[in-house]
């Protein structure tokens, strides 16, 4: 039975990775026989400019009829002076959440020959390989705090399973900036 694979190129290097992954499922379907078909729509950047929504409809609907979607980062400074309602990430975002997906898998592998390259000693990166499983089931990751208040002095207060202060945000922002830099 036919699996059908519904390519979402997204944006920028999204589309590139995405191109060259195509290739190899190509090669797999010619050469080998896997059973495939392959259908491609606009996510992202690319659909809002076609489409003016970042997640168009008829993408949203060859998504819930595929067997799977193969999907490319989105996003650029191109799109980044849109409103937030229509930038990128919420094509991204609302795919997640209308196909009921609860987990992104992203891999980590240092090869040896890039171990010296680390900012990390050697013997600490040497022979990474990992899966880390990161959890988008929704509240926060989907930028949705239970309530937001305001103070008595003034500034706003965001609250999930935790409270988050303007001021505190403001502080952990200004410290990760001065260890980065």
């Amino acid at each position: 039975m036919s699996k059908n694979i519904l390519v979402l190129p997204g944006d920028g290097i999204g589309q590139e990775i995405v191109t060259e992954a195509v290739k190899v499922l190509a090669c797999l379907r010619d050469d080998y026989g896997l059973d495939i078909e392959m259908d491609e729509a606009l996510i992202g950047g690319t659909a809002y400019d076609a489409a003016g929504h970042p997640l168009p409809e008829a993408t949203l609907n060859l998504a819930k009829e595929a067997d799977a979607v193969l999907l490319g980062a989105v996003g650029g400074p191109k799109w980044e002076p849109l409103d937030i309602s229509v930038r990128p990430e919420k094509g991204l975002l609302g795919i997640r959440k209308e196909l009921g997906l609860f987990a992104n898998l992203r891999p980590a592998i240092l090869y040896p020959q890039l171990a010296d390259a680390s900012t990390l000693r050697p013997e600490v990166v040497s022979g990474l390989d990992i899966m880390i499983v990161r959890e988008l089931t929704g509240g926060i990751y989907f930028g949705q705090p239970r309530g937001v208040r305001e103070l008595e002095n003034g500034e706003k207060e965001g609250f999930n399973t935790l409270i988050y202060r303007e001021s505190e945000v403001d502080r952990i922002v200004r410290v990760a900036m001065d260890i980065a830099m």
